[in-house]
């Protein structure tokens, strides 16, 4: 291809215009140019032939011109309580009748505003534009922009619709709504009790809330929960589900499902029998096994299943197949075609929309049914562990875990293809952290598809995933602005990013957290530009800060009352080691046995440990603790530290509780390291159950010294 690469200043113009990044600062500060072979290859992802002079200039000039050829913007996005002007293009000349319709059905007529835009000549036809001011008064919601236009000399007029969407100007902060405080944040399928199967689930899910909720803490947040595959082998990492919408059935407790008290004794003691083997893995000090756990589940769950239920709990059933529609009955059908052809979907069963699709629609009836129960059955027991917690005295609840992205074989890219750029990997640009970029390889969302269906994929999921919920954080909400594209053949380091309407997309995001009561967290480290933090504060989703970042010009720790007020802060992330093995430098040895490392050993480690004793350093200084400190201490004094800071969400990794030192995830890597299957265990890997958490020395001195610190924290404001 780099023969037929076309000029180089037509080619920049045509990526501009598709929002595409012709350069890019690094995290060194040097400005970048992206190549021309990365640009063709993405705008070709979006399917803009840009591989000749020709075709560079017919593109560019149908991006010019697309507005226009267009009766009403394809999605209008506007802030509450803010005037906007939507142009309306129509033959010149033409009578527009236009009104917006509002989620209940009503409408509202409104008239023209007195706005003179020059006609231009599209495609031999005079097009004029027409500007309709929208009042400042509209509600909150999903509305239609209707258009009824009617040409000169014609009767009859045509009519034209598009989605209007009127989102909050700003959350409130949880301060506001009295449910600022502390949490905790665990990887849920690494929390098992002696009752699990293998993995942790929602009964885990709804002790820790119990557990904690008694302790003061006004949240639990986990690992994203989304949908994997349907059959084994099942992807271990959470952040590469097949769906993002839907929930992975591996965390239901199949004993807590209603219909359960009521089968057979033969049949219970079938299901018993099938736990065993899983049930005594959780005991164990084992990398995790999803598939002998799902496997063991499945053939539970079906027996449960074919039991059938009482007709008060079918017709509960039914109103949860209709509340969420088609995409619901869809991502359903995927399981089942994924079960029956577990090597591949046969030719032409390309989406659910395909004839072939449809044919298997109907054959696949009774499956459909059991993978729609499975989501019912998860949304139950979701709700019932969100109960617990609110009842036992969390003012937020469970925080959920939003991925960045899908599996390119997922159910949501068979399920609407036209969404997603094909032969592309959503990943990041090299760091200080991870050298050589990083691609995730899930396929992105297409910036002019996402607006072509009015968003509704992201309210979609972000309605589902909040439905029992308190609290959802973004991973990589950056990627609401732009993304980092990797094309298929390409290194990490050579893709560009590619820009979204962030005003849309947050957008959304809001109006459906504003509607389900939710607070937003925001995943925002790694490569930000100063602009966005800002940008999102305003709009009162909290940022992300983790201690060890908190850094000054000169390299200093910053102090605690320096830290952002508006953040949910953390010692460690899930892409760290516990807090005692980032002490231990655990990090630099696990990165350079596997090759992760663009320089010396000697260097890295260098830098870790002046990182670290610049930690301690502080802590000493604060008086938090002593130079000669044990681990445990040293560990609690960051978490006392962070207990200082006067930021609106703080939370305690439940690895750092018990003394882990595993990491769950080493960035970069895939079978090299047991990412997303470590068990929680404490210091000497012995493994923590649930049961065990209530009586764990080393939690409850953490979870003391952490309360306490805060206690006379809230004592000093009060009192100064």
């Amino acid at each position: 291809m780099a023969d037929q690469l076309p000029n180089r200043e037509l080619l920049l113009e045509l990526a501009e215009a598709y929002n595409v990044a012709t350069e890019f600062w690094t995290f060194t500060g040097e400005l970048k140019q992206i190549s021309s072979l990365t640009l063709v290859k993405i705008l070709g992802a979006m399917n803009v032939d840009a591989t000749t002079d020709d075709t560079c200039r017919q593109a560019l000039g149908l991006a010019r011109t697309r507005p226009w050829r267009l009766t009403l913007p394809e999605c209008t996005v506007v802030r509450e309580q803010a005037s906007a002007n939507v142009p309306v293009h129509v033959p010149d000349g033409a009578s527009i009748d236009f009104e917006v319709v509002f989620e209940d059905g009503s409408s509202r007529a409104i008239a023209q505003a007195d706005v003179y835009v020059p006609p231009r000549d599209i495609e031999g036809t005079r097009i004029g534009e027409a500007v309709f001011e929208l009042p400042r008064d509209l509600p909150l919601g999903y509305h239609r922009i209707r258009v009824v236009v009617t040409p000169v000399g014609e009767a009859a007029g045509k009519v034209s619709e598009a989605p209007l969407i009127v989102v909050p100007v700003r959350l409130p902060l949880p301060s506001e709504q009295g449910r600022s405080g502390w949490g905790v944040m665990a990887q849920l399928y690494s929390v098992r009790s002696r009752s699990s199967w293998g993995v942790g689930d929602t009964a885990d899910l709804k002790e820790l809330c119990s557990l904690f909720a008694g302790e003061g803490a006004q949240f639990v947040l986990v690992n994203p929960l989304h949908a994997a595959e349907p059959t084994t082998p099942m992807t271990p990492s959470p952040y590469l589900p097949v769906s993002r919408r839907f929930f992975n059935p591996l965390y239901i407790r199949p004993e807590d499902i209603r219909e359960f008290a009521y089968l057979p004794a033969s049949q219970q003691s079938l299901i018993e029998w099938a736990a065993e083997k899983p049930k005594a893995a959780s005991l164990e000090n084992r990398t995790i096994d999803r598939d002998m756990s799902w496997d063991a589940k499945r053939g539970a769950l079906e027996v449960i299943y074919k039991a059938g239920r009482s007709q008060a709990r079918e017709r509960a059933f039914a109103r949860f197949r209709r509340e969420h529609g088609k995409g619901l009955e869809d991502f359903a059908l995927w399981c089942a075609l994924r079960e029956k052809y577990p090597e591949g979907f046969p030719e032409g069963v390309t989406s659910p929309e395909s004839t072939y699709a449809q044919i298997e629609r109907s054959e696949l009836s009774d499956r459909i049914d059991f993978y729609c129960w499975l989501q019912w059955i998860v949304d139950e027991q979701l709700a019932s562990a969100q109960r617990e917690a609110r009842e036992a005295g969390m003012k937020i609840g469970i925080f959920h875990d939003l991925a960045v992205g899908v599996h390119s074989e997922g159910s949501d890219v068979w399920c609407n293809p036209e969404l997603y750029a094909t032969g592309i990997g959503v990943g990041a640009p090299p760091d200080m952290y991870t050298q050589l970029g990083q691609n995730w390889s899930q396929p992105p969302w297409r910036p002019d598809a996402l607006r072509r269906q009015g968003y509704m994929p992201l309210a979609e999921l972000v309605r589902t995933v909040l439905r029992h919920a308190g609290g959802i954080r973004v991973d990589h909400i950056l990627g609401l602005f732009r993304q980092w594209w990797v094309p298929e053949g390409l290194k990490p380091v050579d893709g560009t990013y590619v820009y979204f309407d962030h005003e849309a997309m947050v957008g959304v995001l809001m109006l459906e957290a504003y509607r389900a009561g939710a607070v937003v967290v925001g995943e925002d480290l790694g490569t930000v530009q100063p602009w966005v933090v800002d940008y999102l504060r305003d709009r009162g989703i909290l940022g992300t800060s983790v201690i060890w970042y908190e850094r000054t010009g000169d390299g200093s720790y910053r102090l605690p009352q320096d830290f952002a007020r508006r953040v949910m802060v953390t010692v460690v992330t899930h892409d760290m080691p516990p807090a005692a093995g980032y002490l231990a430098l655990e990090h630099v040895d696990l990165r350079d046995r596997l090759g992760l490392l663009t320089e010396p050993i000697e260097t890295v480690r260098a830098q870790a440990e002046d990182e670290r004793d610049r930690m301690l350093e502080r802590l000493v200084e604060r008086k938090l603790m002593e130079p000669d400190s044990t681990e445990r201490v040293k560990v609690e004094a960051l978490y006392r530290y962070m207990a200082q800071a006067p930021c609106e969400l703080e939370s305690i990794a439940l690895v750092d509780a018990v003394g882990e030192r595993r990491s769950q995830n080493q960035p970069g890597t895939n079978n090299e390291y047991p990412n997303w299957r470590v068990p929680l265990a404490d210091g000497t890997e012995q493994v923590i159950l649930v049961e065990d958490l209530a009586s764990n020395p080393r939690l409850i001195s953490l979870v003391s010294a952490f309360t306490n610190e805060r206690e006379r924290m809230e004592e000093y404001v009060e009192n100064r």
